[in-house]
């Protein structure tokens, strides 16, 4: 393989573990979590301290999401410079760049600052509406990353001109 072919392996093997982090915190993570009672013999947690382990992972994932924003724009950007321009990939990166710095930069320090107010606040209708507007970024983000990956997947396939 030459190093254009790693450099696109790589940085498709990142997509799909961010996809499959994405993937994993929502459908698995969060449900356990949130429905602790039903998993421990005792219900041992609020659904405040619920929230509060839920926080903390979203808050250490905000740097894999951080990472991960730096080199779709890289990538991308240098896809771009060598003339190698696709609309759909284009899109997909801003759209997975976007949702990415939104979650990690503007929803989790947000519901973290909200959590350090006490559950009263997060019991709130502001939180509330907070929480879905997170959720709904981040379910922009998964469809962002599958269209990226197989667009980029594609692409590889796809004879050079010329």
């Amino acid at each position: 393989m030459n190093i254009k072919q790693w450099n696109v392996t790589l940085y498709l093997l990142a997509i799909g573990a961010t996809l499959g982090a994405v993937l994993v915190l929502g459908v698995f993570v969060a449900p356990v979590i949130f429905h602790s009672g039903s998993v421990l013999p005792n219900h041992l947690l609020s659904r405040y301290e619920e929230g509060m382990l839920m926080g903390e992972i979203f808050r250490r994932f905000g740097y894999w999401a951080y990472a991960m924003a730096v080199i779709i724009l890289v990538f991308e950007i240098n896809e771009y410079r060598h003339q190698r321009r696709d609309k759909w990939a284009i899109m997909s990166a801003l759209l997975g760049i976007a949702t990415l710095l939104m979650f990690a930069a503007v929803y989790v320090p947000m519901i973290l600052n909200m959590q350090a107010q006490g559950p009263d606040a997060t019991a709130s209708e502001a939180f509330s509406s907070l929480h879905a507007a997170s959720e709904f970024d981040f379910k922009l983000l998964a469809v962002s990353l599958v269209v990226l990956f197989v667009r980029r997947m594609r692409l590889m396939f796809v004879p050079k001109a010329g």
